[in-house]
């Protein structure tokens, strides 16, 4: 069985049998508009957010499977915020405020792809992309939040 994996990054909803997609899997002779109606139904929800998207074919039979990565931490944490960048200078220049619950909004669609084990623990690695972004959280530097995050603080944020 020969196969071969695509990788690429298709902004979320938006694909087409153009540019980047059309060219890569083209040589592949798997259908085209299967593999396009699939990847926009499983990127749906994170409309105009680059999405990184692997899609195998088996060469000889011309089936495809499609598996859909999430966006960059940096990216949802954007989106969830409605703003186009962080700071240009982190720890001097603030860009937004970021909540405890947002944060574990984040957590919640990124887990599989973080190295916590628990949601707590998840919530603090986004919250330190925050704090890489210039973003505050709760209204202070992140690390500060972290900290209340393990003093139990913010505990039934982890408890819905």
């Amino acid at each position: 069985m020969a196969s071969q994996t695509i990788e690429i990054l298709v902004e979320g909803g938006k694909a087409t049998p153009g540019p980047p997609l059309g060219p890569a899997i083209g040589p592949l002779g798997i259908n085209m508009m299967q593999v396009v109606e699939e990847i926009n139904k499983k990127t749906a929800d994170f409309d105009g957010m680059k999405v990184p998207v692997k899609i195998t074919a088996d060469l000889d039979t011309k089936e495809f499977e499609v598996s859909i990565g999430t966006p960059p931490t940096t990216a949802l944490v954007l989106d969830e915020l409605g703003i186009e960048s962080g700071s240009h200078e982190p720890g001097t220049e603030v860009a937004a405020d970021f909540s405890v619950e947002q944060a574990f909004k984040v957590a919640r669609m990124k887990y599989d792809d973080l190295l916590a084990n628990d949601y707590k623990h998840a919530t603090k690695e986004v919250i330190g992309t925050c704090v890489s972004m210039g973003i505050n959280v709760e209204g202070k530097d992140g690390r500060e939040t972290q900290k209340d995050i393990d003093n139990g603080d913010y505990d039934e944020v982890f408890t819905q």
